[in-house]
């Protein structure tokens, strides 16, 4: 090899974004995402926090949020799940999913004659397969809000065979839509066994995510993990046993992530319900982020949203690293090259990408060589 001799560590970013990329809208390049993530790509990349909400009143104003956040970082930092389920009055199944449909589609008409600078990303908890609600869910939000879901979350999935019904149910009710495309589909693994199925589920061809329902986990033990390990300690306790020390929480957790990793799915962490606490949110979402894969998390408090994209968001370092070594990669045509004395391959390459991916979808503030690469419509 002769990437000793390639190095282009000296040079100014820019100076490297201009030879990476020609002469700007030529079409010429292969864009990073495309060379270096393959099949991968497909998947997308979603935004790191995930917010619930049930009632009326909050589902409004985190829609609103969202719109104002849009704005603010000129991508959509985080997604809205209307919640038919655990977060919803209970009761009143029907007019919360009629609530639910009407809100997704008035959210999406609002950004449209608002031109804002992305579409928001908004999807619904509908209730289990094996509840009696699950088919009138399908019908009146599917059937009347198909073409503006960015995706669906059903709750206690413990199997591939529920998995299939739900897709099954959701398509056969799509058909009569005008959505071009299938729906995503995000599942939220909650018990024992469905852990020891997170392979089975990670490797179906339209799950997207997989979350972690810690409450119901810890609950299914019968008592045999302490209700300590549904909260998060304090930074000074270093014995109690809670959700990130206790080992068959901790385990469970790492084997939900490790599935989505397997096949190119986005394992999502679940809720810190201490959430007037922005420091022990901040710890447990580095934790996740950091010590147990997780690309996103749960919000269930509009106070939580900024810590999740602080913690999930790489350094302002780590961003201009990244760009420095994939620009020198996209210069080299993907080939080995030398950065500051160290070589770098694809395989780095696509790690510094997603970096990249990261910093934009936290709402970072971007290098221009770097923004270049999320123009909207770039294809």
């Amino acid at each position: 090899m002769q990437c000793e001799t390639r190095s282009p560590a000296t040079r100014p970013v820019a100076d490297l974004a201009e030879q990476a990329r020609g002469p700007r809208g030529t079409g010429s390049r292969v864009h990073p995402r495309d060379a270096l993530l393959g099949a991968q790509a497909a998947m997308g990349v979603l935004p790191v926090c995930d917010h619930y909400s049930g009632v009326e009143a909050r589902m409004v104003k985190s829609l609103q949020l969202q719109r104002e956040l849009i704005e603010e970082f000129g991508t959509c930092v985080f997604d809205v799940t209307l919640d038919c389920e655990d977060g919803a009055p209970a009761g009143a199944e029907r007019e919360q999913a009629d609530l639910v449909c009407a809100l997704a589609n008035a959210a999406s008409n609002e950004a449209r004659r608002a031109a804002c600078l992305a579409q928001p990303r908004v999807g619904v908890r509908l209730h289990a397969v094996d509840h009696p609600a699950f088919a009138s869910d399908v019908e009146q939000i599917i059937g009347g809000a198909a073409t503006v879901l960015s995706y669906v979350m059903i709750p206690k999935v413990e199997s591939v065979a529920e998995v299939e019904k739900a897709v099954h149910a959701m398509d056969a009710v799509c058909q009569g839509t005008l959505r071009p495309n299938a729906i995503p589909l995000h599942v939220l693994i909650e018990s024992p066994a469905a852990v020891h199925q997170a392979f089975a589920i990670a490797a179906h061809p339209r799950v997207q995510s997989i979350s972690f329902g810690l409450m119901d986990f810890v609950s299914a033990h019968g008592g045999a993990i302490p209700s300590s390990a549904m909260g998060v300690r304090s930074a000074t306790d270093t014995t109690r046993l809670d959700q990130f020390h206790h080992p068959l929480v901790v385990r469970a957790k790492l084997e939900v992530a490790s599935a989505c990793h397997a096949f190119g799915k986005v394992p999502s962490h679940c809720v810190v319900t201490e959430f007037r606490d922005t420091q022990a949110l901040l710890r447990s979402a580095k934790i996740a982020a950091e010590a147990l894969g997780y690309l996103r998390m749960w919000s269930i408090h509009p106070s939580q949203i900024r810590p999740i994209l602080e913690a999930f968001s790489p350094t302002r370092d780590e961003v201009d690293s990244a760009l420095h070594i994939v620009l020198a990669g996209e210069m080299a045509d993907w080939a080995p090259v030398a950065v500051d004395g160290k070589l770098h391959d694809r395989a780095s390459y696509r790690y510094f990408w997603q970096v990249l991916e990261r910093a934009y979808q936290t709402g970072c503030e971007l290098p221009d060589a770097a923004r270049d690469f999320f123009v909207v419509n770039r294809r």
